[in-house]
């Protein structure tokens, strides 16, 4: 195994570790539904794919969701709310390395973030919708929501809270980015870019 691949591996287990326990330091806003839980574990994907490209993003994704599932259980036995964090964290990332891929300044990762933030509440409000609330309806044996109360959990829970959790994501990597900005252009030099 070459040296850069290794580097590579243990910045991205590192990474997934830092967002596993951030992802446990979580709370839940008010006046928003209490299923709901603010954590800034995407930092350290943000992070990720900003040194190492897309790839190492969603591996720091899944390996943090795998070890949370691991180390807190799930109420359904299946970790429904461990898929939705990855999805979640996925359509956060994804935007910001296409768009800083090509604007690799702060400029351009505030847009990466801006567009990341609105994927993740737009594709997590539709997803919700179709497929992670009757996913939960279903494991927990709950009856279904429909109707208005339906419209109020995605509409006036799920959306603002995608909202709220990619300003304060936003505010995090920013201020992450401007102290760590010579550290990450170095790691993207030794590790190139995918």
């Amino acid at each position: 195994m070459n040296n850069k691949k290794l580097r590579k591996m243990i910045l991205i287990a590192m990474l997934g570790s830092i967002s596993t326990v951030l992802m446990q330091l979580n709370f839940p806003l008010p006046a928003l539904p209490p299923f709901l839980k603010i954590d800034f574990s995407e930092v350290p994907a943000v992070v990720a794919i900003l040194t190492m490209g897309p790839v190492a993003g969603i591996a720091v994704e899944l390996l943090k969701n795998i070890l949370y599932w691991f180390l807190s259980g799930s109420p359904t036995g299946v970790p429904v709310g461990e898929i939705a964090n990855f999805v979640t964290g996925v359509l956060f990332i994804m935007p910001i390395y296409w768009i800083f891929k090509k604007v690799q300044s702060t400029k351009g990762l505030t847009v990466g973030l801006i567009v990341g933030t609105l994927s993740m509440a737009v594709g997590m409000s539709a997803l919700n919708y179709l497929v992670f609330l009757p996913m939960y309806v279903y494991f927990l044996n709950m009856p279904p929501y429909t109707g208005e109360a339906l419209f109020n959990v995605i509409v006036l829970g799920i959306l603002p809270f995608n909202l709220i959790k990619g300003v304060m994501l936003m505010v995090i990597s920013l201020l992450l980015y401007k102290s760590m900005s010579k550290w990450i252009d170095q790691q993207q030099r030794k590790l190139t870019l995918q």
